[in-house]
């Protein structure tokens, strides 16, 4: 574990011969953002003093309250390796700070730290692993994304037919380079997707490396002549992209996830958090898929969960508990994609965890048989529940609970629905190509 001074900054910033140094945070949408300092600025940036207008980033503040401070994490010290090697490009990731001095309750990274803080009072450490997928498309003559693949893998396929296998190889020799453990990579089961599983770690640090994984696919992709897109379901007919979490909490370096006594061996904690999960799934969704998008993945038949559910024996719910025991046993749920926010996606699922873990609140009974093959009358005695079917459903569940707003906070919640809503508005606004093919000629 890193535990770096600003001394070590300077000292690294001066031996690595790094010239410019990217300040970066997290937006409310999860786009990361940057303001990038010179060497010469470095120690105006580790003392806290750069500062830039929060009224620019969309759901930060408004102009009347719009100074913002940048507090770099010393410790996220990275440089990049695709950058110049004279004159390097390094990164810090920054919490956001009032001018008083005070931490701004609009940063996502904030909203994490809040939760992770809660846990620890209650004596847990939440280690988090991801499954981020993704798709690798060509480019047009300008340099523009496409939708277009001249391949046709499929699930775990190999060079010659996996056309991205090169691109995919760099990206994780990139990763390697800046500290990450690739635990796996491969071709994913659609055309042009991918996935690559890094090794898990505790929660803000897992939400750091996602955005990190993101920028540098898109960049490594980017030398291929490819364009990487996290977008859930960019093409009709075939999977789209998800990001399962893997989830597990541990109290004096123990898996408390983990109990042999029990049938499954599960702890009363394990399925309280599932409870918990379960508990408040409908309002957790906006943060979990976050697009219009996200809910045309969402839908039966293309292995995406869509029924509130758990098991430890299939992959049809929403949650699943890989047959791995002692130190491994986890909790994975299967719903998120990557274009969530992975400071508040990792917040509200510890949040909502702990708070079945606080309450003991017992999930149902799992669910050992194929939900999609289930009838509804099967379905309904069960009591399992569906996903919000869209955006709207989903943005309207947000709403109603008050225990997943007040995880995100005042702000960050009132600004959430209102981007949302208004993203809502702008698409049931548009004409779709399936409409005028549909409906063009036959009304």
């Amino acid at each position: 574990m890193r535990n770096y001074t600003k001394k070590d900054i300077m000292n690294l910033v001066r031996e690595e011969d790094v010239e410019f140094i990217r300040l970066q945070f997290t937006d409310i949408l999860g786009n990361l953002k940057n303001v990038a300092v010179t060497s010469s600025q470095l120690e105006k940036a580790l003392n806290n003093e750069c500062m830039f207008d929060g009224s620019a980033i969309k759901g930060f503040a408004r102009v009347e309250e719009s100074d913002m401070c940048l507090y770099p994490d010393l410790d996220t010290f990275e440089i990049f390796p695709w950058r110049p090697q004279q004159g390097k490009v390094a990164r810090m990731f920054c919490d956001v700070y009032r001018v008083d001095g005070t931490p701004f309750e609009g940063d996502p990274r904030y909203v994490l730290k809040q939760a992770v803080k809660e846990a620890a009072d209650m004596g847990y450490n939440f280690d988090v692993g991801p499954e981020c997928e993704f798709f690798l498309f060509q480019t047009d003559e300008n340099g523009l994304p496409t939708t277009v693949t001249n391949e046709q893998a499929g699930y775990f396929d190999l060079g010659p037919v996996d056309f991205g296998e090169n691109a995919r190889r760099d990206i994780v020799l990139t990763l390697e380079e800046m500290g990450f453990v690739i635990e796996a990579s491969h071709h994913e089961a659609a055309p042009a997707q991918h996935e690559i599983d890094f090794k898990y770690d505790e929660a803000l640090r897992t939400a750091d490396n996602i955005m990190t994984f993101k920028l540098a696919v898109k960049t490594i992709a980017k030398r291929h002549g490819l364009h990487a897109t996290f977008m859930p379901k960019p093409k009709f007919g075939v999977n789209g992209s998800g990001m399962h979490i893997n989830m597990s909490l541990a109290k004096d370096g123990k898996n408390i996830f983990d109990d042999s006594r029990n049938a499954l061996g599960l702890s009363r904690e394990a399925y309280w958090f599932i409870g918990g999960l379960m508990k408040h799934m409908q309002g957790m969704t906006a943060i979990l898929n976050p697009l219009v998008n996200s809910y045309k993945r969402l839908v039966p038949g293309f292995e995406a969960p869509v029924h509130i559910a758990w098991s430890t024996g299939n992959r049809s719910p929403l949650i699943r508990v890989p047959a791995v025991r002692g130190e491994g046993t986890r909790i994975e749920l299967r719903s998120p994609d990557s274009s969530a926010n992975p400071y508040l996606a990792l917040a509200v699922c510890l949040k909502a965890g702990l708070d079945g873990i606080r309450n003991r609140i017992e999930p149902p009974a799992e669910v050992n048989g194929n939900i999609f093959e289930m009838t509804e009358e099967e379905k309904n005695k069960a009591s399992i529940a569906l996903l919000p079917g869209t955006l709207l459903e989903a943005i309207q569940e947000l709403e109603q609970d008050e225990f997943v707003k007040n995880v995100l906070g005042e702000h960050v919640s009132e600004k959430y629905i209102e981007v949302k809503q208004r993203e809502w508005q702008e698409y049931r606004t548009q004409i779709s190509e399936w409409e005028i093919e549909k409906y063009l000629y036959m009304v």
